[in-house]
């Protein structure tokens, strides 16, 4: 804990050096911590932007709003459109790169509508071993990453987002709708609306942590192994709903649920 709370201070300082921001805001675990401390430390002079887009679901966005105006944050919405970008619904590995490009590349033009000096996203430590296309969009747009700079982890901003009485310290872990798909099969608004609208209904079934993974006509259900029993009591109900959707063939991963699940198969290929 000394260890993280010396982290904290570093960050405080580095922000204020920083002297003003606009910070990429998704209402997730990190963009949330960062931008609590950001705005502890640099009042006025930082600015949340929250993207929306196909990409990202209805829900998160409002969750998103609701908090800023819960903390008090000066935040800004923007819609973005990187549907229209074919390198980008033809969903290579590099995907991500050409999302972030497109956002940093709008909010450089926001930050210096405002004067700010730096923009900055919630990228943590544990991202380093992760494979994070976005990061190198990141690095050519100046964008910072505070959080990874001084190395906090996942687990630290949890623990210190709880200490702030965020309610985000135990949110579950957030990625794009666009993660959902095998890479090389095509993204379009459809596709991602029927992974929006499996995960939607599974959450009213009272799972919490979930992914839904689309495999052509297939979904891939991925859940905490302590939640595959209840995944199998409800198999009719999860069945019929999906099927309505448009899949034809439900499975349940019995891996359970990871994050990057889709990447594995970038591991395979190297090895």
């Amino acid at each position: 804990m000394i260890d993280t709370e010396k982290k904290l201070t570093r960050l405080k300082k580095m922000l204020a050096e920083y002297g003003g921001a606009v910070i990429a805001y998704s209402g997730g675990v990190d963009s949330t911590f960062l931008a609590k401390v950001a705005h502890d430390v640099l009042q006025d002079n930082v600015l949340m932007v929250t993207a929306c887009s196909a990409t990202f679901p209805d829900k998160e966005m409002r969750e998103a709003i609701a908090l800023a105006e819960q903390l008090g944050f000066n935040y800004k919405v923007i819609w973005t459109d990187e549907l229209t970008n074919d390198l980008f619904t033809a969903n290579p590995p590099e995907r991500c790169y050409y999302c972030k490009t497109e956002l940093f590349s709008r909010l450089q033009t926001i930050a210096k509508e405002h004067n700010l000096p730096f923009i900055l996203d919630g990228a943590n430590f544990d991202d380093v071993a992760d494979f994070r296309p976005g990061a190198q969009a990141a690095a050519e747009l100046g964008v910072k990453s505070p959080l990874k700079e001084v190395e906090l982890s996942k687990d630290e901003i949890r623990l210190l987002s709880k200490e702030y009485g965020l309610p985000t310290w135990d949110k579950p872990s957030f990625a794009c709708l666009s993660s959902r798909f095998p890479y090389g099969e095509q993204i379009t608004k459809e596709k991602l609306s029927m992974v929006e609208q499996a995960e939607a209904f599974l959450r009213t079934l009272g799972f919490n942590q979930l992914r839904v993974r689309q495999h052509g006509q297939m979904a891939r259900i991925e859940v905490p192994f302590t939640d595959l029993a209840k995944v199998v009591e409800r198999t009719d109900k999860i069945t019929t709903q999906l099927k309505t959707l448009g899949y034809i063939y439900i499975t349940l991963d019995l891996q359970g649920y990871r994050t990057g699940s889709m990447n594995e198969v970038l591991h395979v290929a190297t090895e």
